[in-house]
């Protein structure tokens, strides 16, 4: 067997990050930019109010005082405005502060009186509910440095300086597959020996969570000459493959046959549990070096196993530098973890919340077997428990929070 640690270093040195491409700023949010984003223009381009009142001189108003209302003025209203000595404009939030005024009282502060008048409650100082050209991004800055991951926040940014297309890594398109005549997924009462189908519909969540595109091509027939097209046109129309079940040590499994056949495999066996097992290779095809990720069938090794080795491999080829694999808390264990030696590195599936204290506590979420999911389904962390008996309850534990980016 070989540590997690090797197995993820031989995964993420066969991967390369995917060669950027221009995408319009609306698609651009999780995704990795491949360049500095420069500003071309300020924001905001011109000095406007903060709220809704009334734009003064400062020195008109440095007392309680009566002001000449000279008009009004909304957002997006290109009127030249200019307010003199003794006068104030009637303003909106974000319209264009006239010349000559410095400071917005805000309207609650304010009375109408008659013959267009205003009474001003308070003295306002200047600078006041004004905000400056370029308060938010100066032109010519750098805004987002290559490497930064958008956020909606992120792209509303990009469309503010007018940054309509921008160079990023794209998304990792994955063709996803399963084999197993065993599987059932059109809902049909099952026949002895066979089970529902549920990997599938787990691993395209877990993918594009991490935003991937997912080809979803299902349950592929136990057929060597069947699955091996498949395969070949996965790998001509996507960056990468994903398959689930026939990576286990000694099992007859097309998947193991056709894969060995026409690509580089590494069959791993890990000191964890679950996802022992682990395939990882590349396979080519016109020229294309395409990696393929295989994964245990057993539901929590599949999933396991994607979030220790594939997920990092893919935000690999996503432009990701930092955050490959989930961090690392520290939790206290409200319960027992118990387990047994067996020289691997156990990942128990626990639930994480903070308690009074400020700290992360978790309590495991029932049976720990490899192929029940539903306890799984209850579990937002995963404990990494080390070679041994378990981890008492009160005792520290390292925890994987799970859940996106």
């Amino acid at each position: 067997m070989i540590s997690l640690d090797e197995a993820r270093r031989r995964v993420l040195d066969g991967v390369v990050p995917l060669t950027p491409t221009e995408i319009a700023c609306e698609y651009t949010a999780g995704l990795v930019l491949a360049q500095d984003v420069v500003a071309a223009e300020n924001v905001p381009p011109f000095a406007n109010t903060a709220v809704d009142g009334y734009a003064v001189r400062s020195a008109d108003v440095s007392a309680a005082c009566e002001l000449r209302v000279i008009g009004t003025v909304a957002a997006g209203d290109g009127t030249e405005w200019s307010v003199g000595a003794g006068e104030a404009l009637r303003i909106m939030t974000g319209a264009v502060m006239p010349v000559g005024a410095d400071a917005v009282v805000m309207v609650e502060d304010t009375e109408p009186l008659a013959g267009d008048r205003v009474r001003i409650g308070k003295a306002i100082a200047a600078g006041v509910a004004v905000r400056p050209v370029a308060d938010d991004v100066r032109a010519g800055a750098v805004v987002f440095a290559r490497g930064t991951v958008l956020s909606p926040a992120g792209a509303g940014v990009l469309s503010s300086i007018n940054a309509r297309q921008v160079s990023v890594y794209p998304r990792v398109k994955v063709a996803l597959l399963s084999t197993g005549d065993e599987l059932v997924t059109d809902g049909s009462p099952l026949r002895r020996g066979q089970i529902r189908e549920s990997n599938l519909t787990m691993l395209e969540i877990l993918l594009t969570n991490d935003e991937c595109e997912v080809s979803n091509l299902g349950v592929i027939a136990d057929d060597e000459a069947t699955l091996e097209r498949v395969l070949l046109d996965a790998a001509r129309n996507n960056d990468a493959i994903v398959t689930s079940g026939g990576v286990s040590m000694g099992d007859f499994d097309v998947v193991k046959a056709v894969l060995s056949r026409i690509a580089e495999m590494q069959w791993m066996q890990m000191a964890v549990k679950p996802a022992k097992p682990f395939a990882f290779g590349i396979l080519t095809v016109d020229g294309r070096r395409v990696p393929v990720f295989g994964l245990p069938g057993n539901p929590v090794s599949s999933m396991i196993s994607f979030e220790l080795l594939a997920r990092a491999a893919l935000r690999k080829m996503m432009g990701h530098t930092r955050d490959l694999v989930r961090p690392l808390v520290r939790a206290i264990a409200d319960s027992p973890l118990r387990r047994k030696p067996d020289g691997k590195v156990h990942f128990m599936r626990v639930f994480a919340q903070f308690g009074d204290d400020g700290r992360v506590h978790v309590r495991d979420t029932g049976p720990q077997g490899s192929h029940q999911l539903a306890a799984t389904a209850a579990a937002n962390a995963l404990a990494v428990v080390p070679d041994g008996t378990g981890v008492v309850a009160g005792a520290d534990v390292d925890v994987m929070l799970l859940g996106n980016h």
